[in-house]
């Protein structure tokens, strides 16, 4: 028997530190909810344990149930014919029994029959789901489908759909990408038109959609006609009825269990969410926001898998008279894993909270309005709490996802050439993995989406405080390299910056958010080490690490070879 939640001792450690009291405090009213519904929390220490009861749920149903199943869904996959798509058992199963314990409407108001959770307690659930089974989570992980509609939609929108959600009854698709409309969403061509009487319908093609075959759609369709960028483009909610064809699936590397499906729409029927014109710049984007987070926390559960695997393998495995796990090289790779695991912990907790902080400051700033109260000090917080938020979460899904593919790739390597062999698991978590860097924008966009709050030093301010802080023995020395990597990042922006070209300062833009984003985890898990002496330990990999590549990142920016596109056409002229 393997529960999730009460076995990881690290994802103990930070739920139990994770501070939530003033997001649940707005978010349950002040606990004035408890008086219309006898299940919502009195107080904040109540609603603790409602959450650790819900996750001690999620960890028993993905390490007993939907671990077990894994394996076969794997091998089974998704199939198509005559224009259905069947999932394989082992995941109907899986979204039945979470159905059954009520965890499909985690985010929702329970006005909609939802749990009324913050985003935080979603990514806790998300990890543990993924560590069970990645494809899993690309059903369950779609919630934030449902979020949208509750946070843009009108009423008679929200009063049709969401309950449906949270009761199971459907699932939901984010039908985006198009054939040529991949990462640059603006090119999207499907039409959206209204008939004589102001209803809308949808025309084109979708791909790469991730669960196409869903109850219902959130399609990101022109309603502007003659409009070719983002402006011209709404979001539409719509039933895969019978006017929406699922033309195939893809046979996929991984992930095979989530069917990925190409889509036409022929005069499908379908609302408008929120206003016209406002679907990618507003509603797309904070949508994919949510999804990046949701990503990240896939990607670390997977990577908790595989760690796992490896560490016991490393113990079981005996060559040349002695377990594997005693050879320096094995141990090193292993101690590197765990890591850079909790160090994602660190970060990913982290930017949850900052959502959460986000949301809720925006909603009490809205009361405030509505009251006729003050609400400068509260839109100073909203102001903050985005820019965090904004930052936080693309630097998340690039650091989280490559650390993840690199975790999965030394644990084959540690289980040597059984790895490479499908009996073990390991080899479907390489699999499964690799997708995290890729979809829901490519490490690459997320380095883009990132590099603005770099710049503008959307930390600078925490890390100031930290830097004036009190620190002893080790944390003092540990905290003076965290200084260190600061000074090195300050001295690549000025040469960065300094260049005026655009193309070179991109170049090294994944460089600086390494370098920057080291700084912010180092103090975080420095923190975490005041209170837990066995952090200390991680801090120091951590931070020794993260000054070595800070050092040679440097180097590379300020002394290395000037890559511009000129050097690259003379350099990849031959094949």
């Amino acid at each position: 028997m393997s529960n999730f939640f009460n076995e990881n001792a690290d994802i103990q450690f930070q739920f139990n530190r994770i501070d939530l009291e003033e997001i649940i405090r707005i978010r349950e009213d002040d606990y004035k909810q408890a008086e219309q519904y006898s299940f919502a929390p009195r107080d904040y220490e109540d609603a603790k344990d409602n959450f650790k009861r819900i996750l001690e749920v999620v960890g028993d149903i993905s390490g007993n149930f939907v671990a077990e199943r894994a394996r076969e869904v794997d091998a089974l996959g998704s199939t198509f014919e005559d224009g259905v798509v069947t999932y394989a058992k082992g995941l109907e199963e899986a979204m039945t029994r979470l159905n059954q314990a009520g965890l499909m409407g985690f985010l929702l108001e329970r006005k909609y029959g939802g749990l009324n959770l913050p985003i935080s307690l979603y990514i806790f659930a998300i990890e543990m789901v993924s560590r069970g089974d990645a494809s899993l989570m690309n059903l369950f992980g779609l919630q934030d489908i449902s979020e949208t509609i509750e946070n843009y939609a009108s009423d008679d929108i929200k009063d049709e759909f969401l309950p449906k959600f949270s009761s199971g009854e459907v699932t939901g698709a984010m039908v985006l990408t198009e054939p040529d409309a991949g990462s640059d969403l603006q090119a999207v061509k499907t039409r959206a038109y209204q008939d004589e009487n102001g209803n809308w319908f949808l025309s084109g093609v979708k791909r790469f959609i991730t669960n196409g075959n869903a109850d219902v759609n959130l399609v990101l369709a022109r309603s502007e006609e003659g409009t070719r960028d983002g402006r011209g483009l709404s979001l539409f909610v719509c039933y895969g009825d019978d006017t929406v064809q699922i033309r195939r699936i893809e046979h996929k590397l991984g992930i095979k269990g989530s069917p990925t499906c190409e889509m036409q729409f022929h005069d499908t029927p379908a609302q408008l969410i929120g206003s016209r014109k406002r679907g990618l710049i507003a509603y797309v984007m904070a949508l994919m926001n949510g999804a990046r987070l949701g990503v990240a926390a896939q990607a670390l559960g997977i990577a908790q898998a595989a760690y796992v695997e490896a560490r016991r393998y490393a113990q079981e495995r005996e060559q040349f008279g002695k377990p594997i796990l005693n050879f320096p090289a094995v141990a090193d790779m292993l101690i590197k894993m765990k890591v850079d695991l909790e160090s994602s912990r660190t970060l990913i907790y982290a930017t949850a909270r900052a959502v959460d902080m986000h949301k809720v400051s925006d909603m009490e700033m809205t009361r405030l309005k509505e009251a006729g109260e003050s609400f400068a000090e509260m839109k100073a917080q909203v102001k903050h709490w985005k820019a965090m938020a904004d930052f936080l979460t693309p630097l998340s899904k690039f650091v989280i996802s490559e650390k993840a593919n690199r975790i999965c790739y030394d644990a084959i390597q540690i289980h040597g050439g059984t790895g490479y062999m499908q009996e073990f698991n390991v080899e479907r978590h390489f699999r499964d993995v690799r997708i995290t860097n890729i979809y829901e924008g490519t490490s690459q966009l997320q380095v883009i989406a990132a590099i603005g709050g770099v710049i503008k030093g959307v930390c600078d301010d925490q890390f100031d405080t930290f830097e004036a802080q009190e620190y002893r023995h080790e944390s003092r020395q540990l905290a003076n390299k965290l200084k260190k990597i600061r000074t090195l990042l300050e001295k690549c922006k000025i040469h960065v910056l300094e260049k005026e070209d655009k193309a070179y300062q991109e170049l090294h833009s994944a460089e600086l958010v390494e370098m920057y984003g080291s700084i912010y985890v180092g103090y975080l898990i420095l923190e975490e080490a005041s209170e837990d002496s066995r952090k200390m330990l991680i801090a120091k990999k951590y931070i020794m690490d993260a000054l070595a590549t800070a050092m040679h990142h440097t180097e590379s920016i300020t002394r290395g070879f000037d890559t511009l596109f000129a050097d690259v056409e003379q350099i990849l002229t031959k094949e």
